[in-house]
């Protein structure tokens, strides 16, 4: 079973903390699925990461386009991603299963902190992919800079 990271934004917004974690995983060379719950939210971070500064220019595309399979990012609201990724981020409280954790290199969850159906839900899935055998880590950005603050070994 494989890694599950979760982000609970309390500072940051949705579309910093992932550039932030998108940058990262593709320094790594690591193809990316950003699965989201709702397309015109997928539609908003699309844009928001086109407007990020010049430098930290992340390729990226929003799926149902002619090219899906060849983007690095791919934002979609579907459970396959034909990028083939390395890594899947979850948004907005989108579901990931335990069987998917084994497929991906990484797996991040990210939330909303003043959103309590998102902490709710984070909290779930905490609880049923722990206990499925993945091993998570709970980051928090509560002190100003990002922080692991919990970590269940699979």
């Amino acid at each position: 079973m494989g890694d599950v990271l979760f982000y609970h934004l309390t500072r940051s917004g949705l579309p910093a903390a992932l550039g932030m974690l998108l940058e990262k995983s593709l320094a790594r060379g690591w193809r990316v699925a950003v699965r989201g719950t709702d397309r015109a939210r997928l539609g908003q971070l699309d844009q928001a990461l086109w407007l990020g500064p010049e430098e930290r220019f992340l390729p990226h595309g929003l799926a149902g386009g002619a090219h899906d399979a060849r983007q690095p990012v791919l934002l979609t609201d579907a459970a396959d991603a034909p990028n083939a990724p390395d890594c899947l981020m979850a948004v907005d409280g989108a579901e990931v299963g335990p069987e998917e954790v084994a497929r991906f290199a990484r797996v991040c969850i990210l939330f909303d902190g003043a959103d309590g159906g998102q902490l709710a839900h984070a909290r779930g899935q905490w609880k049923t992919l722990t206990a499925a055998g993945a091993d998570a880590q709970y980051w928090s950005e509560e002190s100003g800079r990002w922080e692991m603050k919990a970590r269940s070994g699979g």
